[in-house]
């Protein structure tokens, strides 16, 4: 979901079951509200009402991601019941090995990293996703407006500033396209 969706680090380790809107059959797209965040202190994690923005979104699901939230829930739900006499149900999508909240750091750390090991990848940030989905969105041509929705930032200028540039080529296929509207193909 962080790549294919773009969501703060702490926005998804704050999302619950109930913020989801999975579809009945399988290959459809689903929809999450990312309405909360979480925090991580000296103290630990800590849950945040609001999000960075001070307001919820709502942001659709590609059928991929869908469909890897049910089998991560089924694996959640076999987990649960192993660690029953552990387990704190506070209904989190990515908790903890015991059901509370989980710092970005451990999320990092015990996971992303190992897996970037295990497929051969380079060192990057976990926060390095939210970029990378910005930035094939878009070098894919798509409207930067529907970008920030989906961000949750609170303005355009920000959202291009931080993505755009990284991307010479767009303003040159841009410009072939724009050209083809007067000189043809």
């Amino acid at each position: 979901m962080a790549a294919l969706a773009g969501p703060r680090p702490g926005e998804l380790l704050a999302l619950k079951w109930q913020d989801w809107k999975l579809p009945d059959k399988p290959g459809e797209a689903g929809e999450a509200t990312i309405r909360h965040s979480l925090s991580t202190t000296h103290d630990g994690p800590v849950f945040r009402e609001t999000t960075k923005s001070g307001k919820g979104r709502a942001v659709y699901l590609l059928p991929p991601v869908v469909e890897a939230l049910r089998a991560h829930r089924k694996r959640q739900l076999e987990e649960q019941l192993k660690y029953a006499g552990l387990w704190e149900n506070r209904e989190l999508v990515f908790p903890s090995t015991t059901g509370t909240p989980m710092s970005a750091n451990n999320l990092s750390r015990r996971h992303f990293k190992p897996l970037l090991e295990r497929a051969g990848l380079p060192d990057v940030r976990f926060y390095d996703l939210r970029h990378t989905f910005a930035t094939l969105w878009l070098e894919s041509g798509e409207n930067p407006k529907i970008l920030q929705e989906i961000l949750g930032r609170s303005r355009i200028d920000v959202t291009l500033n931080v993505h755009s540039h990284v991307l010479p080529h767009i303003q040159r296929d841009v410009m072939d396209r724009f050209g083809q509207r007067f000189f043809g193909p």
